[in-house]
């Protein structure tokens, strides 16, 4: 896994997305809205997050399947090997749950502008649930198969992209403008909690019966169909017929494409991710191998790695008030910085403690980097275009998780870890300093 997760941006299979409707110094907000106009001659009295009936629904369902999800991500591969013995087979279970994420993001966009997004939740999260409900009857019958295992993990991984998708461009319907980073914030600490303890819990249930880590997480979807139905916010501004009338998923496609190329602030913010990103994808390989060359015991080698968990939790926490406090020019770039610095602290940590400190903060900044490129997308995107844009936008910030372990990989075993962090430590760099003085940023 990657250190961090894509609007549920998390990676592939579980990506942290978010993004908010602040002018530079975030005392001014835009509206996505369009039947909905602000009176700015007076402060008003925002309502609390937890007393918004239909925000509090939306993410009570999305964090119970957010946990199901973990606990699932790890059954899955101890069920094929157990069927098995494959190391291949095992591995490439986690390539199909990842493979719908490169092929159909793009005309999934299109298909979520087009279609009620609440609907292809619910559709999503139920298609899910029978899905994963289908492994716990087939061991019932005696006739669980690994070819089934593949084919659920498929459909996990097609579902999860509408799903992720429509859940993504909800929460501008859901909040006030102003509680956006709040909530995207909020949304990202669901993720890092779900991402602690379901790793977890999966092994012990999965050691309690081997059908009860999958029977969770359907149940956790149905428990998310269930807060959706109640819900009672649209997630999309009124189409017209003439939205709504079906062109070529191209077309829609290329409307999308050209709109993310032509605001220039919103194109380099992909780049800018993918950037940061993609030279980290491999950090778990680079951190197991300085840990062992310091000697590092296998318990000190999991509390450094609990100490992602508890570093992301408190980035989530920090988030939205960093932003009320600094605004989006200021937070984002401080960010990008601090993203990269602790990249490059890895190799020059001289002691597990260090190692622990530096990579606890690392993972403190992703969720605050997250929260801050969400919430200014979600103010700039227009609704009808959301699905498209944001599809561009995760293709190009988000698929190379490929191409950033393969890249690791090959670099440690050429030039070893210290020299791998120093060489990824480039191109993060570059992008900090071409952030740090582009007017597309000074001037947003």
């Amino acid at each position: 896994m990657a250190r961090f997760r894509s609007d549920r941006e998390h990676a592939p299979f579980c990506l942290y997305p978010l993004i908010s409707f602040y002018a530079h110094d975030g005392a001014n907000f835009m509206s996505t809205t369009s039947d909905t106009t602000k009176d700015t001659s007076s402060p008003r009295t925002l309502r609390p997050l937890w007393r918004n009936r239909d925000y509090v629904l939306l993410v009570s369902g999305q964090a119970v399947s957010s946990v199901g999800s973990q606990v699932s991500l790890v059954a899955f591969p101890l069920m094929l090997f157990a069927l098995t013995h494959s190391a291949l087979q095992t591995g490439l279970i986690a390539a199909l749950r990842a493979l719908p994420y490169a092929l159909i993001t793009l005309p999934a966009g299109v298909l979520v502008d087009r279609w009620d997004r609440k609907q292809i939740m619910i559709v999503a999260d139920f298609g899910r649930a029978l899905a994963l409900g289908s492994i716990p009857l087939a061991l019932w019958l005696g006739h669980l198969t690994y070819v089934q295992l593949y084919l659920v993990s498929l459909v996990e991984g097609t579902l999860y992209v509408f799903a992720t998708l429509a859940e993504s461009a909800s929460l501008p319907h859901v909040v006030e403008p102003e509680q956006i980073p709040m909530a995207s914030g909020q949304d990202q600490l669901i993720n890092s909690t779900a991402s602690l303890i379901g790793p977890a819990l999966g092994p012990i249930l999965y050691s309690i019966g081997q059908a009860i880590p999958f029977l969770a997480d359907a149940i956790s979807y149905m428990a998310s169909v269930i807060s959706l139905f109640f819900v009672r916010i649209r997630f999309q501004d009124e189409r017209s017929p003439k939205q709504s009338t079906a062109k070529s998923l191209w077309t829609d496609t290329k409307e999308g494409i050209a709109w993310l190329w032509h605001n220039p602030l919103i194109r380099f913010l992909a780049i800018l991710t993918f950037g940061l990103i993609t030279p980290c994808y491999g950090y778990l390989l680079i951190l197991i191998v300085l840990a062992q060359g310091m000697h590092t015991s296998s318990l000190v080698m999991g509390l450094i790695f609990a100490g992602e968990g508890v570093g992301s939790i408190i980035g989530s926490l920090i988030a939205g008030p960093l932003y009320r406090r600094l605004g989006f020019r200021k937070l984002l770039i401080g960010t990008a910085w601090i993203w990269a610095i602790f990249w490059l602290l890895y190799a020059l940590a001289p002691n597990p403690l260090l190692l622990g400190i530096v990579n606890a903060v690392s993972f403190t900044v992703v969720p605050v980097y997250m929260v801050v490129q969400y919430s200014y997308r979600a103010a700039v995107i227009p609704d009808q275009l959301w699905g498209r844009v944001n599809s561009v936008f995760r293709l190009i910030a988000f698929s190379s998780q490929p191409l950033g372990i393969a890249l690791t990989g090959f670099l440690v075993q050429w030039i070893g870890p210290v020299y791998t962090v120093l060489l990824l430590f480039v191109p993060q760099g570059i992008m900090c300093v071409i952030a740090t003085f582009s007017k597309h940023i000074r001037n947003a």
